[in-house]
């Protein structure tokens, strides 16, 4: 096997920063050691990256996407081809995507369509979540047979989209239960569906139909009210509870009033969220459209309770719920009715980038970055320490990432199979030099070297908190 070795880099993990070389064999770090020292000195290696003046890093992490989602009478626009070469460029080097249950079927008919969308076209590893859209005793058994297997892991059900993905409160339950026995995390897209319908019938009828009403009916305390209903079914259950892509103070509260109370409840936010609000709704010429998503983005003010909640440990994940629809042909199927655009924004390209300027900002540490970012939904999704570190034994996910390679984030420039960039203009302080996937340098100083079928499906354990 060939042997690798990165040295003069600031190796930094979620526990630690040191000055050190990297040395790999084939697919895996085999040891690390103090630059310039007689045992680095002492490495034998086919080829050396230099990365003076850099950080290496994990790879990212990014474990909520959505790769060719089918959605309100489209599909998202980006190919697990397309979706997981974006995400290397960005330095992101494994992906958990969602295998959805079609309605009345099974579990595995939803991961067997799943996998054969990603099989021999990923360009970086990748496992599945599945949603979980009608709750059965037969799949309250594949819930078992999936964990045990560790095929899929998590299981998300969804509070919101009556007619879609919605499930009730007795189903929710049912499945909580059933996750409360077989070690299974339970995600739950928490906002009050039942209730967002009837707001947004009054809106339609009212004749406010521009993207901005979409903020407007999505009410922040409808996410908050569901945040909590979810903790006390999942309490009552016995069950964990992961709440994705959490957009507003106030559930947050609700998840941090939860883990004060020492429940095993945990919460997820985005960039969009962290770096856009409300106003980009209100957009002229239909533009709002294109930052339509859900949750929906929220007034500036919420902005600082999520890196609050974020520095705290109240949220432990950033993710990016890629999901892109292009402007032209996609989004605009929602002009003169705002329920009709499709639900998604891309970003699983932009995330490490943007996490890196939020520690040029000094909102977060270089550690913090990386927790957030590659170790915390490594532990979460049962991947730690085969992904999200960089220690002996794990996984040659790495990235050579630039802290003065300032650049702007722009749809000219990214690689998303998306129109519009949601973070047009936006300068950021660094920026991915190399990236390693198992071991095999897929991008080097803006040159494209891996290729469609590199990256394999990966089991998971249990979530790693529990």
């Amino acid at each position: 096997m060939s042997r690798t070795r990165i040295s003069n880099g600031l190796v930094v993990t979620a526990a630690d920063e040191l000055r050190a070389d990297v040395l790999i064999d084939g697919q895996t770090v085999v040891a690390l050691a103090a630059t310039g020292s007689a045992v680095a000195d002492s490495w034998q290696a086919d080829t050396v990256i230099d990365a003076t003046g850099c950080y290496v890093i994990p790879g990212g992490v990014d474990a909520h996407t959505h790769m060719e989602l089918p959605f309100g009478g489209t599909a998202a626009s980006d190919t697990f081809e397309t979706g997981t070469r974006a995400a290397a460029w960005g330095g992101t080097t494994t992906i958990v995507d969602f295998a959805v249950q079609p309605r009345g079927g099974s579990l595995r008919a939803g991961l067997d369509a799943w996998h054969a969308k990603a099989e021999g076209n990923c360009a970086i590893d990748y496992g599945f979540h599945t949603i979980v859209s009608d709750v059965t005793e037969p799949v309250l058994k594949e819930m078992d047979q999936l964990t045990d297997s560790g095929e899929s892991t998590s299981f998300k059900l969804f509070m919101a989209y009556p007619g879609v993905f919605y499930s009730d409160d007795g189903r929710i339950l049912r499945a909580m239960q059933r996750a409360a026995d077989n070690r299974a995390l339970v995600m739950v897209h928490a906002e009050n569906g039942i209730a967002i319908d009837v707001l947004v019938e009054q809106a339609l009828a009212a004749g406010r139909s521009d993207p901005r009403y979409h903020g407007e009916v999505r009410r922040e305390l409808l996410e908050a009210e569901a945040v909590h209903r979810a903790v006390k079914l999942a309490q009552v259950a016995g069950s964990p509870l992961y709440v994705v892509h959490v957009s507003a103070g106030s559930a947050l509260a609700e998840i941090a009033t939860a883990r004060d109370q020492g429940l095993p409840v945990f919460g997820e936010t985005c960039p969009q969220y962290l770096f856009l609000d409300v106003d980009k709704l209100a957009e002229p010429d239909f533009e709002g459209a294109k930052y339509v998503c859900s949750t929906p983005l929220r007034p500036r003010e919420h902005q600082a309770e999520l890196w609050k909640g974020l520095r705290t440990d109240d949220l432990q994940v950033v993710s990016t719920d890629h999901c892109p629809f292009c402007f032209v042909g996609q989004k605009e199927l929602g002009r003169g009715d705002f329920s009709k655009i499709p639900n998604g924004l891309p970003g699983v390209e932009d995330r490490m980038d943007l996490l890196h300027q939020a520690v040029l900002d000094g909102r977060i540490s270089r550690r913090r970055w990386v927790e957030i970012a590659c170790a915390a939904p490594a532990r979460m999704f049962g991947l730690y320490p085969r992904k999200g570190t960089i220690a002996p034994g794990s996984d040659a996910d790495l990235v050579v990432y630039d802290p003065a390679a300032a650049h702007t984030l722009s749809a000219a420039t990214h690689h998303m199979n998306v129109d519009y960039s949601a973070y047009e203009g936006t300068r950021v302080g660094g920026g991915v030099r190399t990236v390693l996937s198992r071991g095999a340098v897929v991008l080097d100083r803006g040159r494209w070297l891996g290729r469609a079928g590199h990256g394999r499906f990966l089991r998971r354990d249990t979530c790693q908190y529990l």
